[in-house]
């Protein structure tokens, strides 16, 4: 049986599991609709042009895990900030672990996804919030809202300012031969609220895993959030990604998406602008090799006067990996005084490197500062000559010289553990000690 009859089959299953009279059900039912209507997206779709899922649909998924996997800390522990003190959100092949989670409230309203959807305090929460700012036309989105029962739900009240990071992460212990999971976060943010948050999903051994996650994110008035994604995964493990962002007035958003690991990665995010002087953040780094293949695709809607939006992504490609970078900047016709930058810079360090390039405007207002950039080459050999003829061994200059081109977005994570867990990582990709205390 192919992937998506069985994702449609199981559904029926599924069903049986929740309450079909629930104003849920027709939400579920009309995204499972969609899903069989479009099936998986294919390179025929301009979005994917340059991905293609066919090489990892093929492996025969469990869709509901059969095994209770409890695992223990040591196993995972390198996987956590343990330099400082977090909030932990964890769940092991799609069910949550009381064992491994920290979630002392702190005056926050941190619970799973499955309570929050099922428990009759939170429905006027879901009513308004849940599946409201994701696509209802993505096939993909459309496939985890049809399952969406389990994942994080983190409401941040008015004025809070949360003094710990918060830590979601999702491990796969491979007992199953082949695992997917379709993860659902939904982040509510209040007026004035300040919130720090992570996310991972890892692997803990080589059996397939196709993860297909959504997070909706909603940053009331004033609200400030920074989000890391650390993809650092096995090359058994696939991930798409889709992260959609609604943003009120003089909120500021960060996304930082740190692309390691994993054989097929797809990021989708986008943001939405419902107010004036709105600040958005996007950054990335991509080091990759083998035949690994990494796809950012974002999107940043400027609806709304006075606001801002930045992006900058580095992309380190070596033997036979593939990137993509297709960003779109669209800024509509009330959207006057827009300032809008976006920059994508490529090195490929082989002949089989590839990398597809996209970036575009769409602009509709006559009085707005936008402007994209996007390079594509290979390390400076001038730079390298004069390193080498200091002392410096060619493998460190290269090394060096990579570094300081990630350093730009490296500079710019808010925590300073995570800093230095993320050179850490790249120094590992790179081959070398930069000699950097770590």
């Amino acid at each position: 049986m192919e992937l998506k009859e069985k994702l449609i089959s199981s559904f029926m299953a599924f069903e049986e599991h929740i309450d079909v009279h629930s104003e849920l059900h027709d939400v579920r039912t009309s995204a499972i609709k969609n899903f069989e209507n479009k099936g998986f997206p294919s390179k025929k779709e301009e979005a994917w042009k340059y991905t293609s899922l066919n090489a990892i649909l093929k492996n025969d998924y469990s869709v509901f895990p059969k095994h209770d996997n409890a695992i223990e800390f040591a196993e995972v522990k390198k996987y956590f900030l343990h330099e400082i003190d977090t909030h932990k959100v964890i769940f092991v092949d799609g069910k949550f672990s009381s064992f491994l989670s920290a979630t002392t409230h702190d005056g926050l309203d941190v619970c799973l996804m499955s309570s929050a959807l099922n428990k009759p305090k939170y429905k006027m929460i879901i009513d308004e919030y849940f599946n409201k700012i994701a696509s209802k036309d993505e096939s993909l989105t459309s496939l985890n809202t049809a399952f969406a029962n389990e994942g994080a739900y983190i409401n941040i009240p008015k004025s809070k300012v949360v003094e710990k990071p918060i830590e979601i992460i999702y491990f796969s212990t491979g007992v199953e031969s082949a695992l997917m999971v379709q993860p659902r976060n939904l982040v509510i943010v209040g007026e004035n609220a300040h919130v720090q948050i992570i996310e991972r999903h890892q692997s803990l051994n080589e059996n397939p895993v196709l993860t297909n996650s959504v997070t909706e994110i909603f940053a009331q008035k004033r609200a400030i959030v920074d989000y890391y994604k650390i993809q650092n995964d096995l090359q058994s493990a696939n991930l798409i990604d889709n992260t959609y962002i609604s943003q009120k007035q003089e909120s500021r958003v960060s996304v930082h998406t740190f692309s390691f690991g994993g054989n097929i990665t797809r990021n989708n995010l986008n943001f939405y602008h419902f107010g004036e002087r709105i600040d958005s953040t996007l950054k990335g780094i991509t080091i990759i090799g083998d035949k690994q293949h990494v796809d950012h695709y974002t999107l940043v809607n400027h609806a709304t006067p006075n606001c801002e939006s930045h992006q900058n992504y580095k992309t380190i490609l070596a033997d036979s990996s593939t990137g993509v970078f297709n960003g779109k900047i669209f800024v509509e016709k009330e959207a006057q005084k827009t300032d809008a930058f976006q920059q994508n810079n490529n090195i490929l360090l082989g002949d089989k490197a590839t990398i597809n390039a996209k970036p575009q405007l769409e602009i509709f207002a006559d009085d707005v500062k936008c402007s994209h950039g996007c390079t594509i080459g290979q390390l400076d050999e001038t730079a390298m000559f004069y390193m080498q003829q200091r002392g410096i061994p060619k493998k460190e200059a290269k090394a060096l010289l990579m570094y300081a081109f990630s350093n730009e977005v490296i500079e710019s994570i808010k925590i300073p553990e995570l800093k230095k867990r993320i050179t850490k990582i790249i120094a590992t990709k790179l081959g070398v000690n930069l000699g950097f205390d770590l």
